[in-house]
């Protein structure tokens, strides 16, 4: 039973020391940073196009627009760690746009 172990802690210290894992470990870190920031891009992308397209508009946001850039967008983009022009025009949204409801009906949506 003793050998067992000391054979199984052998195999876990090597894999643990050898190099190859550990590139694995961080080709893997570095994919998902890029993933990141692939889609932090995507999001202040369409953050900031939305965002300027509802101003030149008027004065006005829907509620469902609002929510779409808001809760859907930007607050997981400010989560993941985005900033910059995407808060500045957030900042812009929430302080010059007055939130008006939505137009349609919830029956008209279901047919």
């Amino acid at each position: 039973m003793v050998l067992w172990w000391q054979m199984l802690v052998t195999i876990a210290c090597s894999v643990l020391a050898s190099s190859g894992f550990w590139a694995f470990i961080q080709s893997q870190d570095c994919k998902k940073g890029s993933q990141i920031q692939l889609l932090l891009g995507l999001a202040h992308d369409k953050i900031v196009g939305l965002g300027v397209e509802y101003m030149d508009r008027g004065d006005w946001i829907t509620q469902d627009e609002y929510e779409n850039l808001h809760d859907y967008l930007y607050v997981p983009y400010e989560t993941c760690g985005g900033n910059g022009t995407a808060k500045k025009i957030m900042d812009e949204v929430n302080s010059r746009l007055r939130i008006v409801p939505t137009k349609y009906k919830e029956s008209e949506v279901k047919a």
